[in-house]
């Protein structure tokens, strides 16, 4: 499955940012790299500006700022937007399943950059340029700031939104008939009850009401609800739902003293003491060991490859 991230070209490490430096982001290159297809964009340079290159900043309405340069104060809003619209259009047949913006910037931060009154005043409610065009274009599609990666719970909704998301896309390529429908929405139940209960509850509605082949407002529909449900971060509390909800699939088969354990360790987890990967593991033990056919198709318990290592520190 060949799952492509947009990013900006700058965390891959390319010596593209105006001072002629790079951010490279070692975590996302390196190892999140190793599961996905980057697609760098960098639309300052992608726009015809020069390496290096007088710095920029957005300029006016926070809603619909300039871009201009901050010596010469040269406005290169229409340059950015016209770019932008040709690179969007070319994105659109990449099949993107995430964007990672980058942090603050003119052009490519997603949320808080600062934009400058005409009297030189700043508030830091902006939108870089390119990133406000992407997410007007691409509501669906998950995206973050590199920034805001640094939190682990944020990035393990990111990355899990990416891989869910790749496998609606490989699903939908191949055809999506009512029973491939049915089998992705059992296989992602409990991953969706662990963000949003109340979406995973609307997407059941949706599945129930499959005739045949699904039709494409049908898909569209499922689509929406199940993103718009895993951009809700799964908490604590939900998270611990679920583990007990997967615990009880062994109520018939655990020892007195395996259910203890069971209960002990989730209890740990929902009091902090340890991350959400001990339960899940333990689980998946069970689920082996029992061979649990449910449990065993279940995303929740590995939404994404082991070696990222998110559920250690959420």
């Amino acid at each position: 499955m060949n799952i492509k991230v947009g990013i900006s070209t700058c965390l891959l490490g390319e010596n593209v940012r105006y001072d002629g430096t790079h951010k490279l982001n070692r975590y996302l290159r390196d190892v999140v790299g190793n599961y996905v297809t980057w697609v760098p964009v960098c639309p300052e340079v992608e726009c015809g500006l020069p390496v290096p290159r007088e710095a920029m900043r957005l300029v006016g309405d926070p809603e619909n700022p300039r871009l201009v340069t901050t010596r010469t104060g040269r406005d290169q809003t229409e340059r950015m937007l016209q770019w932008s619209g040709s690179r969007l259009d070319a994105l659109e047949g990449e099949g993107l399943c995430g964007f990672v913006f980058k942090t603050k910037s003119p052009s490519s931060g997603m949320r808080g950059v600062k934009v400058y009154t005409d009297k030189g005043m700043p508030s830091h409610k902006g939108v870089g340029m390119f990133a406000r065009a992407f997410m007007e274009r691409f509501p669906e599609v998950p995206v973050e700031d590199d920034g805001r990666l640094h939190d682990d719970g944020l990035r393990e909704n990111f990355i899990e939104r990416i891989f869910t998301l790749a496998r609606w896309q490989a699903l939908v390529a191949g055809g999506a008939a009512a029973g491939d429908l049915v089998d992705f929405h059992t296989r992602h139940k409990l991953l969706m009850m662990a963000h949003s209960p109340p979406h995973a509850r609307e997407l059941g509605k949706i599945v129930a009401e499959v005739k045949g082949k699904p039709s494409a407002s049908l898909l569209d529909t499922y689509r929406r609800s199940m993103l718009e449900g895993l951009a809700r971060i799964a908490t604590v509390k939900k998270h611990t739902n679920v583990l007990y909800h997967a615990a009880g699939y062994f109520k018939k088969q655990l020892t007195p003293d395996e259910k203890k354990e069971i209960g002990e360790v989730i209890e740990s987890y929902h009091g902090l003491l340890t991350p959400l990967i001990v339960p899940v593991t333990l689980i998946n033990h069970y689920v082996r060991r029992y061979e649990q056919a449910y449990l065993s198709k279940q995303y929740y318990l590995n939404p994404h490859p082991h070696e990222l290592k998110l559920r250690n520190h959420v």
